[in-house]
């Protein structure tokens, strides 16, 4: 199977729509244009790569659930150690639900 084309060789086109944050596009246009290319040429460069490399031309990661399990649980001892400096190391479950409602309400 030949995926590109030979040297002079014209390739049928087909338009592809996808949906990305408007904040982001304006940012990626505005880059894409200091690099003297479209938005387009720019997301066809990646097609290529990926069909070329047959894999994501950079790392995908996400944290090992182990790593996030460790920053929430020393977020959480800042927090008991923070309430403690204040007085309200005593707080039971429905006073902390109180205040976590009383925090999203605004108040």
């Amino acid at each position: 199977m030949t995926i590109f084309a030979e040297k002079g060789d014209i390739m049928a086109q087909t338009a592809m729509t996808i949906r990305m944050d408007s904040d982001l596009k304006v940012q990626f246009d505005a880059l894409c244009d200091e690099f003297g290319m479209s938005t387009n040429t720019a997301f066809n460069i990646f097609a290529r790569a990926v069909v070329r490399k047959r894999r994501i031309p950079f790392a995908i990661e996400a944290p090992a659930k182990e790593d996030v399990v460790n920053k929430g649980k020393a977020a959480f001892d800042e927090l008991r150690r923070i309430a403690a400096e204040n007085g309200l190391s005593g707080m039971s479950l429905e006073e902390i639900n109180k205040e976590i409602a009383l925090t999203r309400e605004g108040n």
